[in-house]
């Protein structure tokens, strides 16, 4: 497995240098890096990014600023359907284990932390359980728990809309298939997905680079978020308490997309994680803490050994 077909995109404060890894099954996983960031005297640490549902993989620009101080080299890729990345219908959330070790093998990267937000918060933690000290350090920002978590009431405190459509997607494909067949029908702004006030005037800042990656995502079709869900709602393919890496939750109290009841439950199951809980952050303005998030992982995963 290595990346072919390169191509670069270049920003103000770093390079993007973009390719496709072959998995050699009829798959293939497109793929983001920053590049080694070159900074002297500080030990090189790469960041896998896990992006959120509907969204592709580009790596988050608002934190690029302070990757490169801290010495963080992105890496990422989109999820099976979105982008670049070949269709992986009935995919499970265990099999980002298996395509983060890909992408890290073709791009010759060891060992890695990992950060994502929202169903990358979700997906993140797939690599962290299955494949071992490989794994430095974990930040997983408003992340779902598992469907059926006990003790944990799993739609209490979702907005409407994302409650209908995670309701759907426990159905079954079928009509998972059908509501986003429906929604598609219905106005924009009709539907409460649960963006608070502090999550409207997140997007008015830095994380309305937000926008520029939801679009590529919906530009084939709901396909892949249908996949995204259903992953949710299904068997993950691992234990959140198999965790071993040091383990950073953070999650909003006013969140309405995803309830901080999850961020609490997958805090509390991860042996020995933090949670980071912000009381009037929903699911889009807890990223405002995302900086102080990677520092704490850059400076975690540099006292975690290396495998």
């Amino acid at each position: 497995m290595s990346p072919t077909s390169p191509t670069t995109q270049t920003s103000p404060t770093s390079p993007v240098t973009e390719s496709d890894v072959d998995l050699g099954d009829g798959h293939v996983l497109h793929v983001y890096d920053t590049g080694d960031p070159g900074m002297p005297g500080v030990e090189p640490l790469v960041v896998v990014w896990h992006h959120g549902t509907p969204n592709v993989g580009a790596p988050p620009r608002p934190l690029f600023e302070a990757a490169a101080r801290l010495g963080v080299r992105w890496v990422s890729y989109d999820r099976p359907g979105y982008g670049g990345s070949t269709p992986r219908p009935d995919r499970d959330v265990a099999s980002a284990a298996r395509d983060v070790a890909a992408v890290a093998d073709a791009l010759g990267v060891g060992s890695f932390a990992v950060m994502g937000h929202s169903g990358g918060g979700t997906h993140d933690l797939a690599p962290a359980a299955l494949l071992g000290d490989r794994v430095r350090g974990v930040v997983s920002i408003s992340p779902v728990a598992p469907f059926g978590a006990p003790g944990l009431d799993w739609f209490a405190g979702m907005a409407p809309g994302g409650e209908a459509s995670l309701r759907a997607a426990a159905a079954g494909r079928a009509t998972k298939e059908a509501h986003e067949a429906a929604a598609a029908q219905v106005p924009e702004g009709e539907v409460d997905f649960g963006f608070v006030p502090a999550d409207e005037a997140a997007f008015s800042g830095p994380w309305g680079w937000l926008g520029s990656v939801v679009g590529p995502a919906l530009a084939a079709g709901p396909a892949a978020l249908i996949d995204d869900d259903l992953a949710y709602v299904n068997d993950w393919g691992f234990d959140p308490a198999d965790i071993t890496a040091p383990t950073l939750v953070v999650h909003g109290g006013a969140d309405r997309m995803v309830p901080a009841t999850h961020g609490e439950w997958l805090a509390r199951t991860i042996p020995g994680a933090q949670l980071w809980l912000q009381p009037d952050d929903g699911h889009i303005s807890v990223l405002r803490t995302a900086e102080d998030a990677l520092e704490w992982l850059a400076r975690t995963a540099r006292t975690t050994p290396a495998p």
